[in-house]
């Protein structure tokens, strides 16, 4: 198991793991200082790639010398 001891909320070293709130997340334990730290981390939501992304953000225009569309200007 990975344990990290760094709240991700408040970038603190917890020191007393005995009382110290924490989640588990497969092989994962994450400790926290408060629950009102840990309840933030709770409420991030997280991205599904796969799922969340409607939209193409390629963009076909050319984006000026150097991206493959044009006529490189420091060609020699």
């Amino acid at each position: 198991m990975i344990v990290e001891t760094t709240d991700p909320i408040t970038g603190n070293e917890v020191t007393d793991l005995e009382n110290a709130p924490y989640i588990l997340d497969g092989e994962l334990k994450i400790y926290f200082e408060s629950e009102a730290s840990k309840k933030e981390f709770e409420d991030i939501e997280v991205e599904h790639p796969g799922e969340d992304f409607e939209h193409n953000l390629d963009n076909p225009a050319s984006m000026g010398p150097g991206d493959g569309m044009h006529e490189d200007v420091h060609k020699k």
